[in-house]
């Protein structure tokens, strides 16, 4: 394979490369049969058809673009190793030459990590783990408990009532009523009866029990996910250091695809989302530009504590999430699932040592 590399502005890299046609011609099996699982030919099951069928009812084009895929999935983190490219973030792909009997012509842009001139994080974190808002013990107190019982009783008086009603030919005054607050004198009463038809519990004291222990895991949750904020706001505060485009562009994405599958699991369309709200994806890019920014500088100042201090994921715990996330959606990608999950698990690693400061 023929490398160039050229480096750019902002910590990213350049790879102009050419996979010689002998060598890209070995994946065509390997696509043949990644394409099987995803075409339906008549009488197979997906992925159960030969490959000779296959390769008779996909476009050619089709079969290149999965060949080149499936060659720069396998090529790109042996350039990075031989150039001794420290990339950070997904790289920007693109073909520049593929036809049928040719050598494949690629292009990559990917984000190296940048020098960061870092604060004393040590000192910050330390000092933020002595705040008296972080230090004090967690309690939950009876009246926190009694007020999750009693929304639960609401909840269920409201369903009970919601059942009763016949809401079809009603006038809109009768509908007005019917959606009127239930007195809590109607709410059902707490007893073993009630709890049990929350789940396994032996009886209402047990049922209680269960509510006070998930309110001090919330409280803790939320403790520590402040004593967090306070040190990430200090950091990124404090941190000089330029960022890759790249990796803001990256963030961004992270934010649209967030707001997409929001906008889709309350089955509407995108499209129609945007028209609402009178603004369109790029207007809302620019809105995120900020957000993204200090999201971008945020992740390499933990890549740069994770490397100075020797914190890292090992491949074990990668190996175990990734296959937990490539076994409940089939549909994920492995390469992806495992650059998310370095990332989240490097994350945690790095907050836990920050904590114990």
């Amino acid at each position: 394979m023929d490398i160039k590399i050229k480096k750019l502005d902002k910590s990213e890299v350049e790879i102009e490369g050419v996979l010689e046609v002998a060598e890209f011609e070995k994946y065509e099996e390997k696509a043949l049969s990644a394409l099987g699982e995803r075409v339906e030919l008549p009488g197979f099951r997906k992925g159960k058809a030969p490959i000779s069928m296959i390769k008779e009812n996909v476009k050619e084009m089709e079969l290149l673009e999965e060949m080149a895929e499936l060659a720069l999935y396998d090529a790109y983190p042996k350039i990075l190793t031989e150039n001794k490219i420290d990339a950070i973030g997904r790289p920007q792909i693109a073909i520049t030459k593929i036809a049928k009997g040719t050598n494949l012509e690629f292009k990559i842009i990917t984000a190296v990590l940048p020098e960061m001139k870092l604060p004393d994080y040590k000192k910050i974190a330390s000092d933020n783990n002595k705040k008296e808002d972080f230090k004090k013990e967690i309690v939950v107190e009876e009246k926190d408990v009694e007020k999750v019982i009693l929304d639960l009783r609401k909840m269920r008086a409201e369903q009970a009532h919601s059942s009763h009603e016949g809401h079809e030919n009603m006038t809109e005054e009768e509908h007005t009523k019917a959606h009127a607050e239930i007195p809590e004198s109607e709410y059902p009463e707490f007893n073993d009866e009630f709890a049990k038809s929350f789940g396994d519990f032996a009886n209402a004291e047990a049922f209680k029990t269960k509510i006070s222990e998930n309110l001090k895991i919330e409280k803790v949750t939320e403790q520590k996910d402040k004593l967090r904020l306070s040190i990430v706001e200090e950091l990124v505060k404090q941190t000089e250091g330029e960022i890759p485009e790249i990796l803001i562009e990256n963030e961004t994405d992270k934010i649209m695809y967030r707001l997409q599958a929001d906008v889709t699991n309350m089955g509407f369309k995108f499209e129609d989302y945007l028209k609402q709200i009178g603004k369109t994806e790029e207007e809302m890019r620019k809105e995120w530009r900020e957000d993204a920014e200090k999201r971008a500088k945020l992740q390499m100042i933990i890549r740069n504590i994770s490397e100075k201090e020797n914190i890292k994921p090992t491949e074990e715990e990668i190996v175990k999430d990734v296959t937990n996330i490539t076994t409940m959606y089939k549909d994920a990608d492995p390469a992806r699932a495992r650059a998310y999950v370095e990332q989240m698990l490097e994350n945690e690693k790095v907050f836990a040592f920050l904590e114990q400061q």
